[in-house]
């Protein structure tokens, strides 16, 4: 059974929302919530499998309320699935920074958002690193310039002969990973599968799973779409690399 807690603070999407839900096999709204605080209370209280998370409400929004749920110990087994609209692009860098695992868009058909639900809920993540990627060079880049601040790698990650950063001068979010798990980060953020990651790396896919899962580990990543931000953010991948 997969539990979910639905948060907008229009009424008619919460209970269009729920009802699609509710009308599934192995599926069951166990709350809904009006905004981003109630959100966070209702998810502590429940501890649901998946929260579906609306972006722009009144008092703390869905992504102050994605990060809190995202960040709480207790709810580690949570995942939050965003409510957006097309023209939000800009909030999902955001959104993916606080922690969400996926996006639907509220025009989707009902299918869909079972569907989605129920992949973030299997802990896939709903938005590829490709596309992750695309949206950080769109929206994050051209005004952070990246990790070196002029949107190339800093000089403690800078590339070696392999392309990833060295482990004596890396910078600190990636020092505990082993220099194959930077490979394998790098490939995962330029939006390599794990089978192509074997390949590349002559490991077997199962291999490159477990070093993917460990890397999550160490970064306390959610999915693949938050390896691809830090990666940037360390300087570890360039734009346009």
């Amino acid at each position: 059974m997969t539990t979910v807690l639905v948060v907008d603070d229009q009424p008619l999407i919460r209970q269009a929302v729920t009802d699609i839900l509710d009308g599934e096999d192995g599926v069951e709204v166990v709350g809904d919530a009006v905004d981003g605080r109630e959100a966070v209370t209702r998810a502590s209280a429940l501890r649901p499998d998946v929260v579906v998370m609306d972006i722009r409400m009144p008092g703390l929004d869905g992504i102050g309320a994605t990060a809190e749920i995202c960040a709480d110990p207790l709810l580690a087994g949570t995942k939050v699935l965003i409510l957006t609209t097309f023209e939000e692009d800009e909030y999902l860098v955001a959104a993916l920074r606080a922690g969400a695992s996926g996006f639907i868009g509220k025009g989707a058909e009902p299918g869909e958002i079972v569907r989605a639900v129920r992949a973030v809920h299997a802990g896939e993540s709903l938005l590829s690193p490709v596309a992750t990627r695309s949206l950080i060079e769109k929206y994050v880049l051209p005004r952070g310039g990246g990790a070196g601040g002029d949107g190339s790698a800093s000089a403690s990650g800078a590339a070696g002969p392999s392309g990833v950063g060295s482990s004596q001068a890396g910078p600190p979010e990636l020092a505990h990973l082993t220099e194959r798990e930077r490979e394998v980060l790098l490939l995962v953020a330029r939006g390599r599968a794990n089978a192509e990651i074997a390949t590349d790396l002559v490991i077997s896919p199962h291999t490159a799973k477990t070093h993917v899962n460990r890397i999550m580990t160490k970064l306390d990543a959610h999915d693949r779409a938050q390896l691809v931000i830090v990666a940037y953010e360390t300087g570890l991948l360039a734009p346009g690399a």
